[in-house]
């Protein structure tokens, strides 16, 4: 059983996240140009996208779809969607196997997950003909699960390391923006506009022991929760129409409750697998003790830091991670690099973790021995979490960040919107023609 476990261990060689060109950034004009694009809105929507943007925790640096910026998110074209994938895929991978020296007719396993576009032939088939992979290679098409979709699929090779030795697998995360820009007026369809941004990440995995000196991290754990059953958590995180007949991503209020269900369950799997047996021991006394005790006011947490050394949190939003640190009890320094890539690089989706874990990289913050905890939640409603180890020190790579990560961390994270447009919440607006104010 010992020599058996020894061959079915996850390693992660690399990682590349991606970095479109300086022309596809949705700083503040741009973003004003494509919503007064939308003759749907009128001065209740604007003032309500004006709110939404600027409590988003999102910054002036971060990168839209080509046919957003060119002014065809209404009608775009099966073209767009597939020239989108093509240049995150196809750039991210070509940097991959030049830094780790893997040729793409080694790789055993080819896993990708896009959410929202599902082409025939496959992504994946997409990738083999690029790359002319061998014809036995095992690839797998994940879509409609969010921005968990990245750990669904490091939890697939995982498993299928167990019974393939010796292998190398590919994991492609991403999500599809250019056919999915909403263009209706219903408030809650139009935050994902705010949120989401392009971006997404390839990693390359393997279970071959020869090669772990060289590996970054080792797959710990991995627990995933899904409480689909539950109809209001499978609601509040769905792709619809509106009553206008335009598709989009709807985000209710019942989303908070559903994230914490599904958090809560997964931990109570997870935990018992990171945490030192006398931090539960002492939790178990505490809460026991807690229960006895009537009428006094006693709180006792799990201690985290006890068996975690760093937290990559999901950048879904400023309020999503708000609420993860409280419930965690992180400081500010446990949050910055997931504040940090959201700001930057907004919510890129499946690929957004990676983007954090490449921020504690170019920081120096991680060491040999240093335990890395992934939370990922996603439509479903899913939480997907899991524990990597890191295997050596100096991971110093800046990769995405590269000529910004001295910028940061950026004291100042207030939007630009607040500045140019908080005049569109005077009342006197409620009489005045909107298109001749921002003309």
């Amino acid at each position: 059983m010992f020599f058996q476990k020894r061959d079915q261990q996850c390693y992660m060689l690399g990682y590349e996240c991606f970095k479109a060109s300086d022309d596809r950034r949705l700083d503040t004009d741009a973003c004003v140009k494509v919503v007064l694009r939308n003759k749907n809105l009128g001065l209740d929507q604007y003032r309500f996208l004006l709110k939404t943007i600027v409590s988003s925790g999102l910054g002036e640096e971060t990168y839209g779809p080509r046919n957003v910026i060119d002014g065809r998110e209404e009608f775009p074209s099966e073209n767009d969607a597939h020239a989108e994938m093509d240049e995150i895929m196809f750039s991210t991978l070509d940097t991959l196997f030049e830094k780790t020296g893997v040729s793409p007719s080694e790789i055993d396993i080819l896993v990708v997950d896009v959410s929202l576009f599902s082409p025939a032939p496959s992504l994946t088939s997409r990738i083999i003909n690029r790359y002319k992979m061998r014809d036995n290679i095992k690839s797998f098409s994940l879509s409609g699960m969010g921005c968990s979709a990245s750990m669904v699929a490091i939890d697939m090779v995982q498993q299928l390391f167990k019974t393939y030795k010796n292998q190398f697998a590919i994991v492609v995360s991403t999500e599809s923006i250019a056919r999915h820009w909403y263009c209706g007026k219903e408030k809650s369809m139009m935050l994902s506009n705010c949120l989401f941004r392009n971006g997404g990440c390839s990693i390359l995995l393997t279970n071959k022991r020869d090669l772990k000196d060289r590996c970054l991290l080792k797959l710990k754990c991995a627990v995933r929760t899904n409480i689909g059953y539950d109809d209001e958590a499978y609601g509040c995180c769905i792709q619809v129409e509106d009553p206008q007949g335009y598709q989009g991503f709807l985000l209710t209020k019942s989303l908070t409750k559903a994230a914490a269900k599904a958090f809560t369950g997964n931990l109570k799997l997870l935990l018992p697998k990171i945490l030192p047996v006398w931090e539960l021991l002492r939790y178990a006394i505490s809460t026991l003790g807690k229960k006895s005790t009537k009428g006094q006011n006693l709180s006792f947490n799990l201690n985290l830091k006890s068996g975690v050394d760093h937290f990559c949190l999901h950048p879904g939003g400023r309020a999503v991670i708000d609420g993860l640190g409280k419930s965690l009890g992180l400081s500010e320094y446990d949050l910055e690099p997931t504040r940090m890539a959201l700001y930057r690089f907004g919510n890129t989706s499946a690929g957004g973790l990676w983007y954090v874990l490449s921020y504690m990289e170019a920081k120096k913050r991680l060491k040999k021995g240093d335990k890395i905890f992934m939370v990922s939640l996603g439509a479903g409603f899913m939480c997907n979490n899991c524990v990597w180890e890191v295997m050596k020190d100096g991971l110093d790579d800046t990769r995405v960040w590269e000529g910004c990560i001295d910028e940061y961390p950026r004291k100042n994270l207030v939007n630009p919107f607040t500045e140019k447009y908080s005049w569109i919440n005077d009342e006197c607006l409620n009489f005045v023609r909107l298109d001749d104010q921002f003309n």
